[in-house]
């Protein structure tokens, strides 16, 4: 089970993150938790960047982390190792599903947001606890139990409701300009997002298990 998520992970291109990404020519990209570096390898052949650099914590065997289309792609714990990456020098940040990992996320926020280019964006992709799916088996069942993936992978060291989730970002200097739900990528007709649309969103909070930021350094 884990070694088959972790594979599914390291080979994910996450199109979601790269569609939020400004279609200027010419952006230069960092993703913290690159994986293998296909996300980074698409962002280069989907026209989106010039330059890609990654951060993994480990070398990843038969992955494309030294492809050639990465420019830099170094590996380490990013809340213990300092990489040799230029200050105010990237025109966007990756951050899918890194930072609920983290001891320390907001520092982690705080740090990286100085590789950022003014009027740069950092983009990450987090989940939320106040899921139904987790709330239920919390209170109608007492059970916090940890999984191999979704809400409560046991990798899992921080939790995070939507509002948690900007004030992340907004206090380390950066302003919150999208928050997208996972039910904003389902297809129109899809019960959730129907049921999201006739509750007038009012439940939405409870039926979201994801939100992606756009968060810019002004």
């Amino acid at each position: 089970m884990q070694t088959s998520k972790q594979e599914y992970y390291y080979q994910t291109v996450r199109y979601d993150l790269l569609n939020l990404i400004p279609s200027k020519n010419g952006n230069r990209i960092l993703e913290i938790g690159a994986a293998g570096g296909n996300t980074l390898i698409a962002a280069k052949q989907m026209g989106l960047a010039s330059e890609v650099c990654g951060i993994e914590l480990v070398k990843i065997k038969n992955s494309n982390q030294n492809h050639p289309l990465i420019d830099r792609f170094f590996t380490g714990d990013i809340e213990q190792t300092v990489f040799d990456i230029e200050k105010e020098y990237f025109d966007v940040i990756l951050a899918g599903e890194v930072l609920e990992h983290l001891c320390d996320p907001w520092a982690v926020v705080a740090a990286y947001s100085q590789y950022l280019k003014k009027g740069g964006v950092f983009i990450a992709s987090i989940p939320t606890i106040r899921s139904f799916t987790a709330l239920k088996d919390i209170i109608f069942y007492g059970d916090f139990r940890y999984q191999h993936s979704g809400i409560f992978d046991r990798t899992h060291l921080r939790f995070f409701c939507r509002k948690n989730i900007i004030s992340l970002f907004e206090e380390n200097g950066l302003k919150v300009v999208k928050v997208i739900s996972n039910i904003d990528m389902f297809k129109p007709w899809a019960k959730k997002r129907i049921l999201n649309a006739l509750t007038f969103g009012i439940f939405e909070e409870f039926i979201v298990k994801k939100y992606d930021i756009v968060a810019q350094k002004c």
